[in-house]
């Protein structure tokens, strides 16, 4: 598997695989999900989505996100930068390479996070467990030439 900082050979001839529809899509559930509180867009047919707001790395203003998310047994809450299985890393997941700090949007709740890739220990761990509740992002890891990042968004701790 290629490495995100390996060119791939065919990298000069890869694709952005984000369907149409979700192009015109995100943002209305961008929309809706801040506008609701989550009521609209938190939960879609058997998915949980939150927003994840980042710092663009190129103009430094605020980019949101609606990504689905998951919360493993043992504790992490974390989203993939599967990017709809194209070759490229998502833009909010270069951003938070750039800068960690986040916010995240979860229903009615929003909070301060620091965004990392999970360590190759944690996504051995999380990938089987991920697959097997969605098994689109097994797919998607077929048909792309990066190893999918998971990352892991830790709430910051209140400060008193």
């Amino acid at each position: 598997m290629t490495t995100p900082h390996t060119p791939h050979p065919r990298a000069s001839k890869l694709r952005d695989r984000t369907p149409r529809w979700a192009r015109l899509f995100l943002p209305v559930h961008r929309w809706l999900y801040q506008h609701t509180g989550g009521r609209i867009g938190h939960s879609l047919i058997l998915q949980r989505t939150l927003l994840l707001t980042t710092t663009g790395r190129k103009t430094g203003q605020s980019r949101t996100q609606p990504l689905t998310y998951f919360r493993h047994p043992s504790g992490p809450l974390f989203v993939v930068a599967s990017n709809w299985s194209s070759d490229n890393p998502p833009a909010w997941y270069l951003n938070i390479l750039t800068n960690p700090q986040v916010q995240v949007q979860l229903k009615r709740e929003t909070f301060a996070a620091t965004a990392r890739p999970a360590a190759p220990t944690e996504r051995a761990m999380l990938w089987p467990w991920l697959v097997e509740r969605a098994p689109v992002f097994g797919r998607y890891q077929t048909v792309t030439v990066r190893e999918i990042p998971l990352v892991l968004l830790e709430r910051e701790k209140a400060t008193p």
